[in-house]
């Protein structure tokens, strides 16, 4: 028997790309990195040169002090972020899926027209509607409330179409067994569709947390009452009043972030597995 040789220069390539793809993420990570080294430090040394990556001296629980036990109502802002985030993320989940399921899987008039003027809605820029969105919102009397904020967010053309292309490579024997034994379109979603699309749903619910998480814009525009600012909003009263403390504006930062850092190190693959799944089905 003949042993597959492997040509010694596609090693060496693909050992000189992973070398500088390491390189490159290191890059990314530094300043995370020195967010965190920063975040334990004394304020006398944060600026030490060079860099301190692992302090001498450890103020970390000052800080943490500092961010969560202060006048600064910061438990209040990540409970509305929690608030806003989990509520939006739920209820687009729920409303996609549906629109995904219908348009994948439902034959009725029109669908092809009324998914190309979908994907046509998909190329007007958010920042173009945000003058009518302000005005209904004024109108429905829902401004300067979290309601507001989440009617807003809650459909998603993007997330849509994601779902779509995924349901379309499902096959419709699934369904068809379903119909006889008598099963309804709703049955059929909730029992058969959404089961099988758990990793793009995993996908999409990661996502959409992330955005509404570290969504400023829309807080900032149809907001007013402090009490019900996010934690995007909140952060300026740290830049406020802690403008010369480095190391309490660093510890805040990542208070705000370390709940995106659990869910996407622990659900990265679903992540990836689903984007990609997704965009090449259909």
């Amino acid at each position: 028997m003949y042993k597959l040789k492997v040509p010694v220069r596609k090693n060496t390539s693909n050992i000189i790309i992973t070398v500088l793809l390491g390189i490159l993420s290191i890059l990314f990570l530094i300043p995370l990195i020195w967010m965190l080294s920063t975040s334990a430090k004394f304020e006398s040394d944060v600026m030490v040169f060079p860099i301190e990556w692992i302090p001498k001296r450890w103020n970390l629980v000052e800080n943490f002090k500092a961010v969560w036990m202060s006048d600064v109502p910061f438990g209040r802002f990540y409970f509305n972020s929690l608030k806003l985030a989990s509520i939006t993320t739920l209820v687009t989940l729920i409303v996609s899926s549906m629109s995904a399921y219908a348009f994948s899987k439902l034959r009725f008039p029109g669908r092809g027209v009324l998914f190309g003027l979908l994907l046509a809605f998909l190329m007007i820029p958010e920042q173009a509607t945000l003058v009518p969105r302000y005005i209904m919102i004024k109108w429905f009397g829902l401004f300067n409330t979290h309601e507001g904020l989440i009617l807003m967010s809650m459909f998603s053309i993007y997330f849509t179409f994601l779902m779509r292309q995924y349901m379309v490579g499902i096959s419709d024997e699934y369904i068809e067994a379903a119909k006889i034994d008598g099963a309804g379109y709703f049955k059929i979603y909730w029992k058969i569709m959404l089961p099988l699309c758990k990793p793009i749903l995993a996908t999409v619910g990661i996502i959409k947390f992330i955005w509404v998480w570290n969504d400023y814009q829309n807080p900032l525009i149809f907001l007013y009452n402090e009490k019900l600012y996010p934690i995007t909003l909140g952060m300026q009263y740290f830049r406020t009043e802690y403008s010369e403390n480095y190391a309490v504006m660093m510890m805040a930062s990542l208070s705000a972030i370390l709940p995106l850092l659990i869910v996407f190190v622990i659900l990265q693959r679903q992540v990836i597995a689903g984007i990609s799944l997704g965009g090449v089905k259909g």
